[in-house]
């Protein structure tokens, strides 16, 4: 039996891997009310893609997935938090708020998941998304989930992860990681 490479597990579940210009540009935003079936249905097309990654891959940290990683350059995501906590749907979400306290952990990347990248991030996030309706939502994430978070905000931004790592650090090929099927470790 031939051994699959990681990335190439996602990209046959439909995950746009590593080097695709839509990785790397901003997502536009949508006009709320006024796209709420089209925002509805690649929200759907997110669920689903969710779903069957899934199905192949545990994620004991959570997961999130966002628009561009399924091909669609539209600013929605969804973060499956760990645990049965429900998923968080992210609509052209705005960070507008971030704490001095930081910390650095690994995260992998469904768009390149053969590495995993230690990766700084804020402890605390305030982000605002819009309603289906267009009013705008404002919520505070904290420590794994504002990590999850600012993942997928970053995605929306067309940022990779590795864009966030300290300069001089390289990620790990997945090989070497010793942490997979266990939640961030926060004091």
């Amino acid at each position: 039996m031939i051994d699959v490479r990681p990335s190439q597990q996602m990209r046959d579940l439909g995950v746009v891997q590593h080097g695709a210009g839509i990785l790397t540009e901003p997502a536009r935003a949508f006009a709320l009310p006024a796209e709420r079936d089209e925002a509805e249905r690649i929200t759907d097309e997110l669920f689903a893609a969710m779903e069957r990654i899934g199905q192949v891959h545990p994620f004991a940290k959570g997961m999130g997935i966002a628009a561009p990683q399924i091909g669609i350059g539209r600013a929605v995501a969804v973060v499956q938090p760990p645990g049965d906590a429900a998923a968080i749907i992210l609509l052209n979400p705005r960070i507008t708020d971030r704490s001095d306290a930081m910390d650095e952990q690994y995260e992998g990347c469904l768009s390149f998941f053969d590495v995993r990248g230690l990766v700084p991030r804020p402890l605390k996030i305030t982000v605002e998304t819009v309603a289906l309706t267009g009013e705008a939502v404002t919520t505070v994430y904290e420590r794994g989930l504002a990590r999850l978070i600012n993942h997928e905000v970053d995605h929306l931004d067309g940022l990779p992860y590795t864009a966030r790592m300290r300069s001089g650090v390289e990620p790990i090929p997945v090989e070497e990681y010793r942490h997979t099927g266990r939640a961030w470790a926060y004091e």
